[in-house]
């Protein structure tokens, strides 16, 4: 049986009237960084809401005004992460739950949209961001990559070219720049970034719920193979995480230093 949405931990689950569902990671002290257990209640939370009739939008946000996500927490990854699944974090289920759902979801960006928090981002349907909002990937500092909607799909959305600068070098982007590659849908001032989630929130609510699903799905099944990239890539990422290459940037991380991947 589901848990009760009162006994999470990780995150917030709210139902509006309005038949908006608000699903928030709440871990602001850990920049909204997932563990396993935010991953299941996140599982857990799109499922409730993801088929519940009275709801027609889902907005996915991180608590606080610092972060929306910055991925997997570091304090939970030694190797492997703490939980079930291929890497022991079921990501990939909750990606293709975002995805599975037949209801527009929209992303709330208010700061940090980094590693794991930047491909929730991309897979999202909608995605509003404030302007102190900024994006990036730092898989290839740390250790880690996310191969499959993080990658493959991520080029789908801002082009090849611009997938392959963003994986390579780790660079943060500003939530203009994220606009103009095509990797968010708006933005607006800090101060109005709730207003204008429920501008778009309200005009979803006014089309047809089935219309919409169908679209969802049509869209989804141009790209629907990289969930195949993606199980395969995460085979590969689990024996990665087991090396000392990667471990080495795991510790880097935990200890502020620059990791030394040649050595």
């Amino acid at each position: 049986m589901s848990p009760n949405p009162a006994t999470y931990e990780d995150i917030r689950y709210e139902e509006r009237a309005d038949g908006v569902a608000f699903i928030t990671i709440n871990r602001p002290d850990r920049y909204n960084a997932f563990r396993s257990r935010t991953v299941e209640e996140l599982i857990d939370a799109f499922q409730r809401a993801g088929w519940n009739r009275a709801i027609g939008v889902i907005v996915l946000g991180g608590a606080g005004d610092k972060a929306f996500c910055t991925g997997g927490d570091q304090g939970a990854h030694d190797g492997q992460y703490d939980g079930r699944g291929t890497i022991g974090l079921p990501i990939e289920e909750l990606q293709t739950l975002i995805r599975d759902v037949p209801k527009p979801v929209i992303c709330r960006v208010q700061g940090y949209a980094i590693g794991g928090g930047n491909v929730l981002a991309t897979i999202c349907d909608l995605t509003i961001a404030s302007e102190r909002a900024q994006f990036g990937q730092v898989g290839p500092k740390v250790g880690s990559v996310d191969p499959g909607f993080g990658t493959a799909y991520l080029a789908r959305v801002v082009g090849e070219k611009k997938a392959r600068e963003i994986w390579y070098l780790c660079r943060r982007y500003t939530a203009a720049e994220a606009e103009r590659m095509g990797l968010v849908n708006c933005v607006v001032p800090h101060d109005q970034l709730d207003a204008e989630v429920d501008r778009w929130c309200a005009e979803l609510m006014e089309k047809s719920p089935t219309a919409i699903a169908i679209a969802k799905r049509s869209f989804n099944a141009d790209t629907e193979s990289i969930r195949g990239i993606g199980s395969l890539g995460m085979q590969a990422l689990s024996l990665y995480y087991d090396t000392e290459e990667s471990k080495e940037g795991g510790r880097a991380f935990r200890e502020k230093r620059k990791p030394n991947f040649r050595k």
